[in-house]
């Protein structure tokens, strides 16, 4: 398992040489200030490559991209509207320009509108600590109340209604302020700009596109990228939705082994293949993690680590991020199932053997409080969680017990 970080460019608050402290092996990228549905060019390629591999002193950081994360799928590719099939030869002359500089792994998500969502950035913990909240009732309240989505309730069970009423009656003008701030951060770009009416009339452009509809336009998508992937000897791999549920009536079509098993089949080649998410996957309770890891490894060509507590039994719950060890997700049983399939690739004399990982969020610790650093993307929390994971994987590969696996 090769142990990775995400980097968000110059601009993050962590930066390069903590990186390095941290001992990760490479760096999980992507070129945020390039505008969706246009071309990476070589040159920005290139720049993020010597950002990446230059610590700040300016000596060789030893460091390189190893995964994007994410070149972005347009709104217009997963409608099939407007300019989509222009941003499609955007997006294979960006894998050509990336496999040119010898990036071979692309992550990528097909949610409509939102890139993930929660309603609380800032938790509190009893540690003092905080972390990533989604709380199903708030987020009721935002799209009946606030939103104001037509029909809205109709989304939610009668209890989660009748308390996001409660919860809106006792909110104030900052409280709701901060709630839409926190909800539109998932938005890609969106974080300073975007407003209520922009979401709405993002909602508008989806009416009509149910879930057999954009299930049936990822699958067109992929059939024009995964070939030229393919060739290039490139991977692709697909988030799933975050949270894996339906969220304000769009459709969403990547939360289940059943998704993921549907989208596989129809572009049966290797380089069509999966990011396989704990977090996000491992909120629903009817997503088995290890079992995933067991019956769709072969096409598992990134990992995202980390781990959330549900608070009810329900497909629809609220949830938070937990350390790496500590929620609902059995981590040692996925890093076992993990080094089982990396086993089985190098029996097989796969190139992929060493799946990338990355230590996905952790809880804000320590310095992270006062760091204010990307939301879900500490220092020490990170570092924390890649300690813990760390150990798992030496744990499992130590000669006492490798014969295992």
């Amino acid at each position: 398992m090769r142990q990775t970080w995400r980097w968000f460019g110059p601009k993050d608050l962590v930066s390069i040489d903590s990186m390095l402290q941290a001992g990760v092996e490479g760096v999980v990228s992507a070129l945020h200030h390039v505008p969706t549905g246009t071309v990476w060019s070589p040159k920005e390629i290139t720049q993020r490559q010597k950002e990446i591999a230059t610590t700040s002193s300016g000596r060789a950081s030893g460091l390189t991209w190893d995964v994007v994360e994410s070149l972005p799928v347009s709104e217009d590719i997963k409608r099939q509207t407007g300019d989509w099939r222009v941003h499609v030869e955007a997006w294979k002359q960006s894998l050509l320009n990336l496999h040119a500089a010898g990036i071979e792994v692309v992550c990528y998500n097909f949610m409509p509108v939102l890139d993930w969502t929660r309603t609380d950035l800032a938790h509190p913990l009893p540690s003092g600590a905080t972390c990533m909240r989604f709380e199903l009732p708030v987020f009721a309240a935002f799209d009946i109340h606030i939103l104001k989505r037509d029909n809205a309730a109709e989304s939610y069970p009668v209890n989660v209604v009748e308390t996001a009423q409660e919860i809106f009656s006792n909110m104030g003008a900052t409280q709701i302020e901060d709630l839409v701030r926190t909800v539109v951060f998932g938005l890609p770009g969106a974080a300073e700009n975007f407003s209520l009416d922009d979401l709405r009339c993002h909602l508008a452009a989806y009416s009509g596109l149910d879930e057999d509809g954009l299930r049936a336009n990822l699958v067109s998508f992929l059939e024009e990228v995964a070939p030229l992937a393919q060739e290039l000897g490139m991977r692709l791999c697909c988030h799933p939705d975050d949270p894996p549920v339906p969220l304000l009536g769009l459709p969403r079509i990547m939360s289940t082994e059943a998704d993921y098993a549907h989208v596989l089949k129809a572009v049966d080649i290797p380089a069509n293949g999966v990011t396989l998410c704990s977090g996000s996957l491992g909120s629903r309770p009817d997503n088995d993690l290890p079992g995933m890891m067991e019956r769709l490894g072969e096409r598992v060509h990134f990992l995202h680590l980390r781990n959330v507590k549900r608070e009810s039994d329900k497909v629809q719950t609220s949830f938070y991020e937990t350390a790496h060890l500590e929620g609902d997700t059995d981590m040692v049983a996925l890093v076992a199932a993990v080094l089982k399939q990396e086993a089985k690739r190098r029996d097989e004399g796969r190139a992929d053997a060493c799946i990338p990982f990355r230590p996905d969020h952790g809880q804000d610790i320590l310095d992270d409080l006062a760091r204010k650093a990307q939301p879900g993307y500490p220092l020490i929390g990170r570092l924390k969680g890649l300690a813990e994971l760390r150990g798992i994987i030496s744990s499992l590969t130590h000669s006492h017990v490798r014969g295992g696996l």
